[in-house]
């Protein structure tokens, strides 16, 4: 036997084997992110381990026959000795008994989730009488979204893509279609005083069947038992499995305080509605405040408080040592509160790649954190920017299709995905996912433009041309006006893209600050592209007296 040993290492069928089992282990993890973003069916990822294993034994074959020399691939000299046959028939048997015994632990746990495990929350509607507590039902529905992002047996959709669909809406067979799921949660809330009716109905879309109702009265300071047991209503309907510790999850409660709690919800609205708006993250960042000055143990506000202060720094749209500092002081106190609870650790990793900009350990702790709530897609698209700024694309690409899968209709990171795919070169799919976001958003000059883009890279001028045709010095959007003067210099229209520039000039007089900055990049940055490099460099240079003292705040 040591000379069938000898003979492995001399023809490098050692190197050959070890460098197949990385490349098929990056593979199958790359396909288990991917395929399900593409929906595609679960012998889709079987077939591809099936492929490999069978691909296993041909390149040992492969190496023991054949060397790489530099003069190309020839034939491995044969030793003299009457032990060849033997040799190679050792190794056809040992490389079938390791492919087969790979495939034995492979292939039965070759699939995502069921998609009989898969759930949307649809936003819960308002039935109190006062329209003001429209963000009571609103949080109600994030936190029971909360809680079942903690079920690893589950797949969840985001609530960046359900809220676009109203309370009751009438098509449950092509939302679940659009949102990839086969159950669909519906409900509504009604708050008077004290007390709260919260009235639930689980769907199998598949069947139309209900396969699960209730309804809770109850008094507001049982709410959270409320938002439990309809977390455990929805994982018992679908047979999900949960664990010790998520058993324990779905029982936590966060505060003892109506009025924290309720300061938190509200704060929770503003933000989801602030889509990288100051305004609206300024206010949210008041009603967390509020609610940790009612309740200072309240850890989960604490770590909402911190996330918001680090995204406005991240943001920009307050880069004073001050906001750092707030954010640092809100994760501090969440820390010494509950330092390993999920929210605490989501957002010590906001906090380390928002304000610190540490990749590496922004990346360790979303990873960590990843575990802990498997169906946040907020982790997977922060993995996959992290990824991405470290030049790390094929990790990139797969974290932001995992993000997918469980946020299909956010147009944020529909946007991401195809920019990523766009600077890989890779534009017919970048187009593909620009066309699912303009499905969503069909008015959206932003997406119609960064579409454009992608056939002007392709040399497609007359498809690029179609899409922009209404852009104009009057439309609301930098990028979309960057896109049209980048048509008209590949069309050689200078006389045009001139005028274009000339007419967006007199919009610099109604920006300030941050703001003001940015425009006068973008009309520098147009007219270069028209090729007026004097006034490009003109208005880089007043942008930059305008942003730097605001950068020198940040220091």
């Amino acid at each position: 036997m040591s000379g069938f040993f000898e003979e492995l290492q001399r023809r490098k069928v050692y190197r050959v084997a070890a460098a197949y089992i990385v490349a098929a282990g990056f593979l199958i993890q790359i396909s288990s992110a991917v395929f399900p973003a593409w929906e595609l069916p679960n012998w889709s990822l079987r077939l591809v381990i099936a492929l490999l294993l069978i691909g296993f034994p041909i390149a040992l074959l492969l190496a023991w026959a054949y060397d790489i020399t530099p003069q190309g691939i020839k034939s491995t000299p044969k030793t003299p000795g009457a032990h060849r046959r033997r040799n190679l028939i050792l190794l056809i048997v040992t490389a079938v008994i390791v492919s087969a015994s790979a495939g034995f632990f492979l292939l039965p746990g070759a699939a995502w989730h069921k998609v009989d495990k898969s759930v949307a929350v649809l936003p819960f509607q308002n039935l109190s009488s006062d329209p003001e507590n429209a963000y009571f039902a609103d949080g109600i529905q994030e936190e029971v979204l909360t809680r079942l992002a903690k079920i690893a047996d589950l797949k969840v959709i985001s609530r960046a893509s359900t809220q676009q669909y109203q309370s009751k809406p009438g098509n449950l067979a092509e939302i679940a279609t659009q949102l990839g799921v086969a159950n669909i949660l519906e409900g509504s809330v009604q708050k008077a005083g004290n007390q709260v009716r919260v009235n639930v109905h689980l769907v199998n879309v598949q069947t139309g069947s209900q396969l699960w109702a209730e309804t809770y009265d109850r008094k507001l300071s049982d709410i959270f038992a409320v938002e439990t047991e309809i977390a455990k209503g929805i994982a018992d309907s679908l047979q999900a499995t949960l664990t010790g510790r998520e058993e324990q999850a779905l029982a936590a409660n966060p505060t003892n305080n109506p009025e924290a709690y309720d300061a938190y919800l509200r704060g929770l609205a503003f933000e989801a509605r602030s889509n990288y708006s100051s305004d609206a993250l300024f206010k949210a960042i008041d009603f967390y405040d509020l609610a940790v000055r009612l309740d200072p143990n309240f850890a989960l506000a604490w770590a909402r408080l911190s996330g918001a202060h680090a995204l406005l720094y991240f943001n920009r749209g307050d880069v004073t040592a001050a906001r750092r500092d707030a954010a640092k002081e809100a994760l501090e106190n969440a820390q010494r509160l509950q330092p390993n609870s999920p929210e605490t650790l989501l957002f010590l990793g906001y906090y380390q790649y928002w304000v610190l900009h540490d990749y590496g350990l922004a990346k360790a702790t979303f990873t960590r954190v990843s575990k802990m709530l498997p169906s946040n897609s907020g982790v997977s698209y922060a993995l996959a920017a992290i990824a991405r700024r470290e030049g790390h694309w094929d990790e990139s690409v797969a974290y932001w299709e995992r993000g997918l899968a469980l946020d299909p209709r956010n147009t944020a990171l529909l946007t991401e995905v195809a920019f990523t795919y766009a600077a890989l070169r890779q534009f017919p799919t970048a187009i593909k996912l620009y066309d699912r976001a303009l499905e969503i958003l069909p008015k959206e000059f932003y997406l119609t433009a960064s579409k454009a883009s992608m056939y002007q890279a392709e040399g497609n001028l007359q498809e690029a041309a179609e899409l922009l045709v209404d852009v104009n010095a009057q439309t609301n959007s930098d990028p979309a006006v960057r896109s049209k003067l980048t048509q008209l210099r590949l069309e050689r229209n200078f006389t045009e893209a001139t005028q274009l520039v000339q007419a967006r000039h007199a919009r610099l007089q109604f920006a300030f600050g941050i703001e003001k900055g940015t425009k006068q990049v973008g009309v520098a940055l147009v007219q270069r592209i028209a090729g007026d490099t004097a006034q490009a460099k003109a208005f880089a240079e007043q942008a930059r007296n305008t942003l730097e003292p605001l950068s020198k705040d940040a220091e």
